[in-house]
């Protein structure tokens, strides 16, 4: 099999560090741009032992890891609250403050997405883990992300805020995530999307669909660290953490960029990269 490069490693590490927070799928990108270079990093793609182990799998669910750090990182004293929310879940059994209401919206918006995850993950990468439909639900991706933006009532108000969300809203908006599974479809693309379309304003949109986010891409990345130490993970190492390395550096800058850019603009550059990239990379591999 073609080992995984150190170049090869820091470049991935950085795409999974932002194209994971950026609504445009780390996921499809992991698949297109090794795809698009070719040679051995198109190999990086579809290598596998006779019994099936896959060290670039591995390799990117280390990548989440890091990713999800560098989220717990930036959002730390928002998790303190959050773990103190729950704290008084257990104690009043009721939603009794701002804190409490958070943690209950994050716990009802992260349930249904693990459930299907669980049960589709693996069929659903096995089957589209090829350049031509990472292209297409890019594409797609980016048709989300406009009728987000159209159907979204421009006005002057502040939008719904995270503590009224209320458990409806929170539910839809956490499930909207299983998109994700499909390559090419971006998690935070669609959690904000669906943020908008639920009564959020951009800014508080993407703060939710991060704190939904971290959960969801901890543990799907903690359920599969095993494999790091199995055959999958054998002679990268090295490799491994370098590009973890780099993840968590660009995922934290990622997050800061977004949170600030937010503020007073919209989904529109994002909306116009997917389609490019996806119109040309359906060209390429149709």
């Amino acid at each position: 099999m073609t080992d995984l490069s150190y170049p090869q490693a820091l470049v991935m590490g950085a795409i999974q560090g932002v194209a994971e927070l950026f609504p445009v799928s780390s996921l499809g990108h992991s698949i297109l741009v090794p795809a698009w270079i070719g040679g051995s990093w198109s190999d990086l793609v579809t290598q596998q032992s006779t019994r099936g182990h896959t060290p670039y799998l591995a390799f990117i669910v280390a990548l989440h890891v890091a990713t999800a750090l560098a989220l717990i990182v930036f959002y730390w004293k928002d998790w303190i609250a959050i773990f103190g929310g729950v704290g008084d879940l257990a104690r009043e059994r009721r939603l009794t403050t701002p804190r409490s209401r958070l943690a209950w919206w994050l716990i009802l918006g992260t349930v249904p997405v693990c459930i299907i995850g669980l049960v589709l993950d693996k069929t659903l990468r096995t089957v589209f883990a090829k350049p031509i439909y990472a292209a297409i639900f890019l594409t797609l991706n980016g048709i989300l992300l406009l009728a987000a933006e159209l159907l979204t009532r421009r006005s002057t108000h502040q939008g719904t805020g995270l503590r009224d969300l209320g458990w409806v809203n929170a539910t839809v908006i956490g499930a909207s995530q299983a998109v994700a599974l499909l390559p090419g479809f971006s998690r935070s693309g669609a959690t904000i999307s669906t943020g908008l379309l639920r009564g959020l304003n951009h800014e508080r949109a993407t703060r939710f669909a991060f704190l939904l986010a971290t959960p969801v891409i901890l543990a799907a990345g903690v359920l599969k660290i095993p494999e790091l130490f199995g055959p999958e993970g054998k002679d990268i190492g090295g490799q491994i953490l370098a590009g973890s390395v780099v993840a968590f550096v660009c995922a934290y800058l990622s997050t800061r960029f977004l949170t600030r850019y937010f503020h007073t603009r919209t989904l529109y550059p994002f909306v116009v990269y997917c389609l490019i990239a996806g119109g040309l990379s359906i060209l390429r591999f149709a």
